[in-house]
């Protein structure tokens, strides 16, 4: 009966270490039901990332598309995104992917310098050009917000260096919506919802703009 109760235990501890080292799962399974449900058709244009991706409930629509395929999920770093790799983006075919993350990276702690972000953006790079070596993969650049504005030195430096990285990759596309975003160099105040962090439809639009091309091209 000792044995059994020791067992249980160390059984019971497993599990909750596992549930703990596995962020993000309740969006995981809603992703695998909808892939349940309906497998998405291959050649689709893809979007992973964390909520300025996840919240564009109208992208289908705004950019007249419906091949588009959202795999993004609010809070999520860069790390989360390898983490996961294989939910929500290598087991589909993609035509194109767009990536929106490392914004989250830089707000979670003071100490994740640019080039911590670089590294890991390097590391999904590398795993997506692997499994995809000819498809176009975007990254828009983190994005000013009204929120995290005492962060933009360290956001500015990891949007330089990504960009500095993707040109060593003529298939990858590296958007800049960091500047179209400013007026009088801060934060347009009037694009984002009240929580000077996610955008309302205008910051969208503006989002819309420089994508377009590259989704429909």
């Amino acid at each position: 009966m000792k044995k059994q109760l020791i067992a249980f235990a160390i059984l019971f501890i497993s599990l909750n270490v596992y549930s703990q080292e596995k962020p993000f799962w309740n969006e995981i399974k809603t992703f695998r039901t909808q892939d349940s449900i309906q497998k998405p058709q291959d050649g689709m244009i893809l979007f992973i990332g964390s909520s300025s991706f996840r919240l564009w409930k109208s992208a289908k629509e705004d950019f007249h598309n419906e091949t588009i395929v959202n795999r993004a999920f609010g809070g999520a770093t860069l790390e989360d995104l390898i983490y996961w790799q294989n939910d929500i983006v290598l087991k589909y075919k993609p035509k194109k992917i767009f990536i929106y993350c490392g914004e989250n990276d830089i707000a979670s702690s003071e100490k994740v310098t640019p080039e911590i972000v670089l590294d890991r953006y390097k590391a999904l790079h590398t795993t997506l050009r692997n499994q995809f070596p000819e498809i176009t993969i975007v990254f828009v650049s983190i994005k000013p917000c009204i929120l995290r504005w005492a962060m933009k030195d360290r956001m500015m430096a990891a949007n330089a260096l990504i960009s500095a990285y993707l040109k060593q990759d003529s298939n990858a596309v590296f958007v800049n919506i960091w500047d179209k975003m400013l007026e009088n160099d801060e934060p347009m105040k009037d694009i984002f919802i009240q929580d000077n962090l996610h955008m309302n439809s205008k910051g969208y639009a503006i989002w819309h703009k420089e994508l377009e091309p590259l989704v429909n091209e």
